[in-house]
């Protein structure tokens, strides 16, 4: 649920009601207040979890917040971890794997809509 406040600030509540900051994997487009990004808030304790190969025209941000994640950003191979941030520019393929214990984190994309070419 969505809720605008008298200072025209969004407030937007969890989809399944919880109120922690536990389990919360959702995605979030067309953010209100021209907010000019989309979000994927993911955790998991699942090892291995994560998206094939692809890409976005534009720069995804990813904010570590618990756990490990394998990226692999172009032909890369990158370890990141709770407290990074890993920043993958536009048109560059990506995936990554949960580590063990899992993984937590915000995906900043830097649009208002989710576009992707998925390439595997």
């Amino acid at each position: 649920m969505t809720e605008i406040a008298k200072s025209g600030a969004a407030v937007i509540d969890r989809a399944d009601g919880r109120d922690d900051g536990e389990e919360w994997t959702e995605n979030y487009t067309q953010l209100p207040g021209g907010a000019g990004v989309s979000l994927i808030l993911e955790s998991t304790t699942k090892e291995g979890a994560g998206p094939r190969l692809h890409k976005h025209p534009y720069a995804e941000t990813f904010i570590i917040r618990r756990g490990t994640a394998t990226f692999t950003v172009g032909t890369e191979e990158i370890v990141g971890r709770a407290g990074q941030i890993l920043v993958v520019p536009a048109d560059t393929p990506h995936k990554f794997r949960t580590g063990p214990g899992g993984y937590e984190a915000v995906h900043i994309h830097a649009n208002p809509t989710f576009e992707t070419v998925w390439l595997e």
